[in-house]
């Protein structure tokens, strides 16, 4: 039997993406697509690529639509979710893309992204198994960001073995311009970003930098604080993140490295490459996979960790059906076997 599937804010380059993925899923049967100001207009139009969705149009945002539904996407602006969450029945299951069920603290809430805290519901972060055993018993689930997704990908291991000082992480980390929405910004036209690389919302005021810290402070039992520099690359997808702080205890490289295959030996996404071997993010693209490549700087006795995923895959709709599949009991690959192009 097949469950009928709703996308809520699908003109969206994360929408696109649900709809490109879920075309190739056994299990979720496509019912209900919907465009808030697109709506009547062609799929295909704001899509060009998704040829399979010929002669259908985008429908108005509708909580008495997505109630037919057995499962629904929410793949919204940051703050739209919560208006529309209250019309949908319970018995709805739901993974939400945007931010607003995805942190605990009010405070929190109200200091990077302003308005009232709409709740929180389980942290989707499908590949920790933390959060993967509650996932499963869960009918509302708030999708990671895309940069929380690589940072915390990345860090979990060494914190949760005691191998590195989680109150002070130094990030750096580039994405895609996908990262940013659809909506028109100068900034991102093509003749300003190609060939240029630019930091954007550092000095701690990036919108993720909470959600980080939430995240792996469950994971590791101790407070977490990061300093994280975002930066805009000149491509449309993917992200690059690099973690580094301080080495705790005499830990060899050996041993670092064993942490990350014990603690990811159940997902079949999370790999830890060869020594030698780097993370590139077009060997991730349109994938629900991620590549992590863990280092000690003996030097500095540091931990290093360098994690590639694809922002609108591993960030956004990948994990969304992954999470949508621990949800409704499938295998979590199921119709997510693609590979990236390198």
């Amino acid at each position: 039997m097949t469950i009928s599937t709703g996308v809520i804010g699908a003109s969206g380059y994360a929408g696109g993406e649900l709809l490109r993925l879920l075309l190739g899923h056994p299990e979720f049967d496509v019912a209900y697509i919907s465009a808030g100001s697109n709506a009547g207009e062609a799929i295909t139009s704001i899509h060009p690529s998704l040829t399979s969705y010929a002669g259908e149009s985008f429908e108005a945002t509708s909580a008495a639509r997505a109630n037919t539904c057995d499962l629904v996407f929410l793949a919204l602006p940051h703050g739209e979710s919560a208006k529309i969450i209250k019309e949908i029945n319970p018995e709805v299951k739901i993974v939400d893309l945007g931010a607003d069920f995805r942190l605990k603290s009010s405070d929190a809430w109200s200091k990077y992204y302003g308005g009232s805290h709409a709740g929180t519901w389980s942290y989707g972060l499908a590949d920790n198994p933390i959060h993967k055993v509650e996932i499963k018993k869960s009918t509302r689930v708030a999708n990671p960001g895309c940069y929380a997704t690589a940072i915390a990908l990345a860090a979990a291991p060494a914190l949760a073995a005691g191998f590195m000082d989680s109150s002070d992480l130094v990030v750096v980390a580039a994405s895609g311009t996908t990262g940013a929405g659809r909506s028109a910004k100068v900034n991102l036209l093509g003749s300003e970003v190609m060939n240029s690389l630019t930091s954007y919302k550092f000095g701690g005021v990036h919108q993720h930098t909470p959600e980080i810290e939430e995240s792996l402070s469950a994971i590791s039992g101790k407070s977490v604080g990061i300093s994280f520099t975002p930066i805009l690359a000149p491509m449309p997808r993917g992200i690059l993140a690099t973690v580094t702080a301080k080495a705790i205890g005499n830990i060899s490289a050996k041993q670092l490295r064993e942490s990350y295959i014990n603690y990811f030996a159940d997902s079949e996404f999370v790999h830890l490459l060869p020594e030698g071997s780097m993370p590139a993010t077009s060997s991730v693209l349109g994938t629900n996979h991620a590549h992590i490549q863990v280092a000690l700087d003996e030097h500095t006795q540091r931990v290093v960790i360098s994690c590639a995923i694809d922002n609108l895959g591993k960030g956004a709709a990948a994990q969304a059906i992954h999470n949508a599949n621990l949800m409704c009991g499938f295998a979590e690959s199921t119709g997510l076997l693609e590979y990236g192009v390198r």
